[in-house]
């Protein structure tokens, strides 16, 4: 059994963050899937690991952490010996902090969202939630515009961070067409040696 353990839905984009990034590290993992819709992510068990009943939660040892960003930032400072996921530059790491930050901000309640009405069934307002996304997007494909990475010239965990939801935004009805340099990060992203894919859905603009 290995020593890492990772709590995940396999349709959860923040269980993606950590899952893809374990493995873009090298690193082994016990996967565990949470059965999200019979509620086992609300039971005492679960509870015990995280009190706010989210997916995902990594065990580490002695340690058990949940929050996915948080996670990214544990395991690049515990395994990434080259440093190159979060860089010891201190303009750098605010740079990637900003990058956190967006990931669990506009990217949450723009593209995540909109596919959570859609893969999930939440009751969103979806107007406004695809226009946000795409204001969101516009952004990102300008700032993309002359970099290959969010932060450095190397990938980092702002780049992990901000993939998966924005990858799998048309399954929520926003497509990607429009944005070259978003569609452009994306493909280099999954070249990356140790990337592994989220599951996709017949849902929005895939279905």
């Amino acid at each position: 059994m290995s020593a890492i353990k990772l709590h995940r839905h396999p349709l959860s984009g923040h269980s993606h963050r950590v899952e893809v990034f374990l493995s873009l590290l090298g690193l082994k993992a016990d996967i565990i899937d949470v059965d999200l819709m019979s509620g086992e992510h609300k039971q005492p068990e679960f509870l015990a690991k995280n009190s706010f009943g989210q997916v995902p939660v990594l065990e580490d040892g002695v340690h058990t952490l949940s929050d996915s960003n948080a996670i990214l930032v544990y395991l690049a400072n515990k395994y990434d010996i080259d440093r190159q996921w979060l860089p010891e530059s201190l303009n750098e790491q605010v740079q990637i902090q900003k990058f956190l930050s967006l990931a669990a901000g506009k990217l949450a309640f723009g593209p995540a969202l909109a596919r959570l009405g859609t893969v999930f069934g939440a009751n969103i307002d979806t107007d406004n939630v695809i226009a946000s996304s795409h204001a969101l997007l516009t952004q990102i494909d300008s700032h993309l515009a002359d970099k290959n990475w969010l932060v450095t010239n190397l990938p980092t965990i702002a780049d992990v961070a901000n993939y998966t939801y924005i990858a799998h935004a048309p399954e929520g009805n926003v497509s990607l067409e429009q944005y070259k340099n978003i569609t452009a990060w994306l493909k280099r992203f999954e070249t990356l040696i140790g990337f592994v894919p989220m599951q996709e859905t017949a849902a929005g603009l895939n279905a």
